[in-house]
């Protein structure tokens, strides 16, 4: 009798032992971290041999595009429908599109351009526009652009 209670006792101990084992197991396999992902970039503008940006840098189901100017003559309406078209360009590039932007940051040479780029703006981004921020800034934009504007959007 003694002995067969020893034999269901260490069955058992075996048994609770074996379902831990399981358990810790499975927790730590849980908790291995999976590789991280990493980003992809588009169009790298390269500076004396080095890469200085890109055009687009896509992580995850995100895509930061770069900012886009326009380095003609001409005035903030002819300025501000070009860089769009570049975006939209750059977006589709990414695999995005102008409906899936999510936040524009617009730069201006001249806040007296603000209301004319406003006519140009209105409409490219569908029925939902992003969320935008919009700034002139001190010095003017690089490239005589006198509008450049970058977003995020996803994928």
């Amino acid at each position: 009798m003694m002995s067969e209670r020893r034999s269901i006792l260490k069955k058992l101990f075996a048994s609770v032992a074996g379902v831990a084992g399981i358990g810790v197991a499975s927790k730590a396999i849980a908790e291995t971290p999976a590789a991280a992902p990493e980003k992809e970039v588009g169009d790298v503008v390269m500076y004396q041999d080095v890469p200085l940006f890109s055009g687009h840098t896509k992580f995850n189901n995100m895509v930061f595009i770069a900012g886009k100017g326009a380095h003609f003559e001409g005035d903030i309406t002819a300025h501000t429908k070009h860089v769009l078209d570049e975006l939209e360009k750059e977006l589709i590039k990414a695999g995005s599109s102008m409906e899936k932007v999510l936040k524009c940051s617009v730069f201006l040479h001249d806040l007296n351009d603000y209301k004319a780029m406003n006519e140009a703006y209105k409409g490219r981004f569908g029925s939902k526009p992003p969320c935008r921020t919009t700034v002139a800034v001190y010095g003017g934009v690089p490239g005589d652009s006198l509008v450049e504007i970058d977003c995020i959007a996803y994928i």
